[in-house]
This record gives structure tokens, C-alpha cells and sequence, in this order.
């Protein structure tokens, strides 16, 4: 039985189109993918303030923003979930675009998922699935996924065979990476060496039905907060390695139904864009804000705004806490709501 019901839930913007990955700052700020025009972000605040980002120079090839990350001066990355091609691209606060990392070993990123900075400043990337169109991926047997490592010697694929590699980040000390395998319904973990290379991979949990692994986090008690896609499940893992279900909003019929599709390997996009539940519209990710980093905010599929509720555990600061955030912040307008 789930600790918080839908009836805990708060609700924060409005008009949001895709906010997959929320981003919460110490200021209040947070930030959510936006899929308007070509392609950004949209910035909210807890009282109401609302207004969007977006590359001005990519009408023509607009951006599909599926993980962000922040970097100092208010500057985002962007991993680009495109039809057929992927990469990292920074978006500025000016809206212009330039691409981070658009090749490896001479071929063109798939569709990519997600992207994250660490401490020291390297960026880990995943990409979903080699597999084209995505949807025919959508397996148990799914093994093409893989992170790549962008440091100053460049980048490299340091992790690779994964089933559908979805959000990943490491450990406060980073000594350890965690990564959710979506369709391989796994939580997998990793040990980094100084230089970056992931060794001792080792399958931390395997999900039951209806489960499918996409967002992660972590909180200062220890846990490991997992969001599932579908069945709006948000779990978390104990330090002693107990599962427990902190929230979920779904249908039982609707969930026999994309489980069988699952087990038959029929799974398609209509199990995925279509949702049976009662608030929630297929959560995705966690991102914990607030003063105390006790409140957590789900970013969505399919929603038009982040739910959120007050955990009883603080989240772990991101490292991207306390970076100045430049111009970013003045975006947004001085009071009201707004979609500027």
C-alpha cells in the first residue's frame, strides 16, 4: 500500500507541454523541458511565476528536450530526443543554441534520453536504445542501451548492453552510478574509478508488473527514489534494501493491459500515450526542492504541470544547487503567473 495518496498532491504551472525532467534550484526556481517552437525549457517559481525559454535558432530543427541539466550563469543542456538523431545541446539564457556533443566515434547520437553534470564537472549521458523506431524497443529483451562520459579527454561509451538506459546520476561521494533500465525493468549500479570508468555492474532491484523504471534521486537518509512511467508509481529503495511504494495512481485493468503487451513484446506508443488514473499523467521523473529539499516535484509525460507533495525525507543537493543563475532568473516576470 502506497504512504501518500493522489489527495496529497499540489500542482504547480500551467500549459506545460512535456515537462519529462524537473529541475529544482535553491532559489525556487524550477526548470521543465518545453516542447513549444523550437524547442526549450520553461521556468517556474512556488508563487506562481511562469515564462519560457526557448532556441530561437532552431525553427527549422526545433529541439526535443527530454533531460536537462542547469550549468553555472543559467545556461541548460539539453538532451534532444529527435525523431532519428540525438546529442547534447546548450541553450543560453539569450535563447541561442550550440551543440555540446552531436557525434561519437564518427556517427550521429540516437535519439538521446537524458544528461547530467557531476561534480567535477563531466557530463553523463544515456541513450535509450539503438533500435529504430524507439517503440520496437520496448521489450524485455531491450540490450542496446549505453552512457557516454564526456570529460576533458573527450567522449567515450563507458557502459553499454543496457535494456533501455533511462536516467542516471551518481553518488554525493561519486564513487557509485545509478542507472534505471526502463524495458530490463532494473535498477543497476556501478563503481567509478577516479578516471571515470564504471566497473562491478550489478543489478541493485529487479521490478515486478507494471513497474517501469525511469527517474531517479536520492535522499539524505540514504534511499534511492524511483519513478515509474505508466503506472505512476513513485518507489524508494531503503539503505537495508526494502522497496517501498510512496505513491501510485493507476488503473488495474489499464496496467493488465500494457503488462500483457509487455510479456506478448507488442508493446507500442499507445501504452505509453495513453494514461487510466486519477491525477497524475504518466510521471517520469523526481526532483527534490524547497528550502529543506523536502518537497518533490514529478515532471510527466503527459500532464500540463508538475504534481508535487512534502516528503518525509530531505533529497540530496544536486549539484547544481547553488550555481548563480545569471540571466535565467530575470526571465521570469516580476509577479503574477505568465508564459512569457
Amino acid at each position: 500500500m502506497a504512504l501518500l495518496s493522489v489527495s496529497d498532491l499540489a500542482f504547480l504551472g500551467h500549459g506545460l507541454q512535456r515537462p519529462e525532467c524537473v529541475l529544482a534550484h535553491s532559489s525556487g526556481l524550477l526548470v521543465a523541458p518545453d516542447w513549444t517552437d523550437g524547442g526549450g525549457v520553461t521556468l517556474l517559481t512556488p508563487d506562481g511565476r511562469q515564462a519560457r525559454l526557448l532556441a530561437r535558432d532552431r525553427a527549422d530543427n526545433p529541439l526535443r528536450p527530454n533531460g536537462i541539466a542547469l550549468e553555472a550563469g543559467g545556461d541548460i543542456l539539453i538532451a534532444h530526443l529527435g525523431q532519428e538523431e540525438g546529442g547534447v545541446y546548450r541553450l543560453r539564457p539569450d535563447g541561442c543554441s550550440e551543440p555540446v556533443l552531436v557525434e561519437l566515434d564518427g556517427k550521429v547520437l540516437p535519439p538521446t534520453n537524458f544528461v547530467t553534470r557531476d561534480r567535477l564537472g563531466r557530463l553523463w549521458v544515456t541513450v535509450s536504445t539503438r533500435v529504430t523506431p524507439r517503440a520496437a524497443d520496448y521489450r524485455a529483451t531491450a540490450a542496446t542501451g549505453f552512457i557516454v562520459l564526456l570529460d576533458d579527454r573527450g567522449a567515450r561509451i563507458v557502459a553499454d548492453g543496457l535494456g533501455y538506459a533511462n536516467e542516471c546520476l551518481l553518488s554525493p561521494d561519486g564513487t557509485r552510478l545509478y542507472v534505471n533500465e526502463t524495458f530490463g525493468r532494473r535498477l543497476t549500479a556501478f563503481d567509478v574509478t577516479e578516471d571515470g570508468v564504471l566497473t562491478n555492474r550489478r543489478c541493485l532491484v529487479e521490478f515486478g508488473d507494471g513497474t517501469f523504471p525511469d527517474g531517479l534521486a536520492l535522499d539524505e537518509a540514504g534511499g534511492i527514489w524511483i519513478v515509474s512511467i505508466v503506472s505512476n508509481r513513485v518507489m524508494r529503495l531503503t539503505p537495508d534494501g526494502k522497496l517501498e511504494t510512496i505513491l501510485e495512481d493507476s488503473d488495474p485493468d489499464h496496467l493488465n493491459w500494457v503488462e500483457a503487451a509487455y510479456r506478448s513484446a507488442s508493446m507500442d506508443r499507445p501504452h505509453l500515450d495513453g494514461v487510466v488514473s486519477k491525477r497524475l499523467r504518466n510521471i517520469s521523473n523526481l526532483a527534490f526542492g524547497g528550502r529543506d529539499r523536502r518537497h518533490a516535484y514529478l515532471g510527466c509525460l503527459l500532464g500540463q504541470s508538475i504534481a508535487c507533495f512534502r516528503s518525509p525525507f530531505a533529497g540530496i543537493a544536486p549539484p547544481h544547487w547553488d550555481l548563480p543563475l545569471g540571466q535565467l532568473a530575470s526571465l521570469l516576470p516580476a509577479t503574477g503567473a505568465a508564459d512569457g
